[in-house]
């Protein structure tokens, strides 16, 4: 049976599972009754940071324009541009045994596509969450509902994968952050043009 979390706290995933080293992260989200004449396009995207808590390279940023990072280990699925349906809407695929050791931190993020441009934020979205499976065998390990805490908000950090002792824990964030994507980069160290 899957672990809920609550803002803030963290669990161990590798300790607690022995042997698996393969797991889905997904993601997923409702947006509101929304009339606003635009797509409501959100976005997950991945930060891989070093021991500095930024990333490395521009390679370290795992997102649907550059699905594939850690040499391979982590691996972006690809772009729902709606949000439509149950179930995940965007997942991530990570080997753990394979990420490369200068990667301390898995950061997980969820971002509306020109939020501010098209007058969007985080307070028309609903039911967001964030979950890890067992990739060999489908079962969810750990969820956590980020609930309806955020209105101007265009970025959210949900959570985070980090290593631990030889170990990968998780831990539930869910931070707001306005200014979206290109704010996150910049805190992440990523220039931003």
């Amino acid at each position: 049976m899957a672990v809920s979390l609550s803002k803030g706290q963290k669990v161990d995933l590798t300790k607690t599972n022995p042997g698996m080293t393969k797991v889905i992260v997904g993601l997923g989200w409702d947006t509101n009754k929304y009339d606003g004449g635009n797509d409501f396009d959100l976005d997950s995207s991945v930060f891989l940071l070093g021991d500095t808590g930024k990333v490395t390279s521009e390679s370290d940023f795992v997102f649907y324009n550059n699905t594939t990072g850690a040499n391979g280990s982590v691996v972006h699925t690809g772009d729902n541009r709606t949000g439509e349906g149950d179930g995940d809407d965007e997942q991530v695929k990570i080997d753990l045994a394979n990420v490369p050791a200068s990667i301390q931190r898995i950061t997980f993020t969820i971002t509306i596509h020109d939020g501010e441009a098209r007058s969007q934020n985080f307070g028309q979205v609903s039911n967001s969450y964030v979950r890890i499976l067992n990739e060999d065998t489908g079962e969810e390990l750990i969820r956590y509902d980020l609930g309806e805490d955020f209105s101007i908000e265009t970025a959210l950090v949900v959570g985070e994968l980090y290593r631990h002792n030889g170990e990968w824990k998780f831990s539930a964030i869910g931070s707001g952050y306005q200014g979206g994507l290109a704010a996150l980069a910049k805190d992440f160290g990523l220039q931003v043009g």
